[in-house]
């Protein structure tokens, strides 16, 4: 369990430094989020097509490959919206809606075990992502777009814990990269941007970080059950706050803190929790 912790934390890191790329480019240099998103998986095939052994390509035989494709293209493409359109911390905190579902697909389909105190530590991030949202009153079209991509990755979460048992972790990420790379493809010729170093730099940045990123959580979803790794995606949130700090100079109000709070005391508790 602690490595499959440890595989996650690395993970959690990497996914918000490649959002925290796609925000730069999207709000500085006007890219469109759809081409971003294209690129992101392009560059991930890319970068690691080289290390992926040639047995691992029968991947592309398995339904489940091809439905996380998809699932991914839909996640990926409308939190690369989110992001060009609200802070970087308060679209983590609605996607976080994603480990909730993992859970309850898990505990459904896969008949995982439920555990009480993990189940009660998730429903506090739960109510953390409400607080933040505050459903009706500030809810805007970039958290509807991170509410759509926690919904799609919770569900690749899921799927993820399934094809981990069947594959090997370099032919998930292979196949992923490229079904996702090709689905986005007609939308990211329709905003082909032009580009220069700087572009470039940070688009290498955003497809590195999050290929390596889902690398790290194929690893660790090959290691645990989806119900207990599932509320430690909310450590991205800490990458997810600092970088927005830093890079973008945004904090959330005080009812985003104590809704982060919240999600922090859920995923650190849930890490900690005794098997």
């Amino acid at each position: 369990m602690w490595r499959a912790i440890f595989f996650m934390l690395i993970g959690m890191i990497l996914i918000p430094t490649g959002d925290a790329a796609s925000k730069l480019l999207s709000n500085a240099h006007g890219f469109h989020p759809y081409f971003i998103a294209w690129a992101r998986f392009a560059l991930g095939a890319l970068l690691v097509l080289p290390f992926i052994p040639r047995s691992c390509f029968t991947v592309f035989r398995n339904p489940l490959a091809w439905i996380r494709g998809v699932l991914l293209a839909v996640g990926i493409s409308a939190i690369t919206v989110a992001v060009s359109l609200d802070d970087l911390a308060d679209v983590f905190a609605v996607f976080f809606v994603g480990p909730i579902i993992s859970y309850i697909l898990a505990v459904i389909f896969l008949k995982e075990t439920v555990n009480l105190q993990r189940t009660a530590l998730l429903l506090l991030g739960f109510c953390g992502i409400l607080i933040i949202a505050r459903p009706g009153f500030g809810f805007s079209a970039g958290l509807g777009f991170a509410l759509l991509a926690g919904t799609t990755y919770g569900t690749f979460l899921t799927l993820s814990r399934v094809a981990a048992s069947q594959e090997e972790p370099q032919g998930l990420l292979i196949s992923q990269m490229v079904i996702a790379a090709v689905i986005t493809t007609p939308m990211a010729l329709m905003y082909w941007p032009s580009q220069n170093m700087a572009t470039l730099g940070l688009l290498t940045v955003s497809g590195a970080s999050s290929m390596l990123g889902n690398l790290f959580l194929i690893l660790a979803y090959a290691r645990a059950p989806a119900t207990r790794l599932a509320p430690i995606i909310y450590f991205q949130l800490i990458g997810a706050l600092f970088l927005g700090w830093i890079i973008f100079d945004t904090l959330p109000d005080g009812w985003g803190l104590l809704g982060l709070g919240l999600l922090l005391v859920s995923g650190f508790g849930s890490a900690f929790l005794r098997r």
